[in-house]
């Protein structure tokens, strides 16, 4: 299986040069104010169009309208035959995916939870069992420092990553720190495209379930 992955296009995916691949996965951050349906509308019609086969979504920060408009979002990923994943699943030709949103309280956007119980309590409806995890926010220490001071990842989602083990943990949020990652038997790549200053994370699944060829965003400008 061949995963094609990007986060953090803010609106700007039509600038992106999209490799082919089995599955097509965006780690967060579609839209750019995202209380517009029509930014949404124009992001699920592009990744409708691209020729991957499967295509999975799970909603960032900045994607607002699957808070307060949860039915009409969903349907317009649905009716163009897009998952979309919300602290819930799904099995793509045998290997079982994993989504959820949220991330770290910081200013005032969608989908933030206060640090401790709050978060944790959303990371341990993670199922033991999951081939790739998709959040839009990254774990502690692994792809989580910008310009400013310290870490930004989630420390309980980090604790429950080394619970679950999953082959792969897919993310974004974090636009300075794209990059790939190897620990205890789990690839952690934040596949931010950075208003598509990066362009996409390309990583095979081997049948044995080994994280085999990975291909790194280069950078396109």
């Amino acid at each position: 299986m061949r995963i094609v992955a990007v986060a953090d296009t803010h609106t700007y995916h039509h600038e992106l040069v999209v490799p082919e691949g089995d599955v097509f996965v965006h780690a967060g951050d579609l839209c750019r104010r995202g209380q517009d349906l029509k930014e949404l509308e124009d992001a699920a019609d592009w990744i409708k169009d691209l020729p991957h086969r499967v295509k999975v979504v799970v909603a960032g920060n900045h994607d607002w309208m699957f808070v307060e408009e949860p039915g009409r979002a969903r349907a317009i990923l649905a009716d163009r035959g897009i998952r979309y994943l919300e602290d819930s699943g799904t099995e793509i030709y045998g290997v079982t995916f994993w989504g959820s949103p949220w991330q770290p309280e910081f200013n005032a956007w969608a989908f933030n939870l206060p640090r401790g119980r709050p978060l944790a309590e959303k990371w341990a409806l993670i199922p033991d069992t999951v081939d790739v995890l998709v959040t839009h926010g990254p774990p502690l220490g692994i792809g989580d420092a910008n310009d400013y001071p310290g870490r930004h990842g989630c420390e309980d989602l980090l604790a429950r990553v080394r619970q679950i083990r999953p082959k792969l943990h897919l993310f974004g949020h974090i636009h300075q720190a794209g990059g790939l990652w190897n620990y205890d038997g789990t690839t952690f790549a934040n596949v931010t495209t950075w208003e598509c200053e990066r362009g996409p994370t390309v990583v095979r699944l081997e049948p044995s379930g080994a994280v085999g060829e990975v291909v790194p965003a280069a950078r396109t400008r």
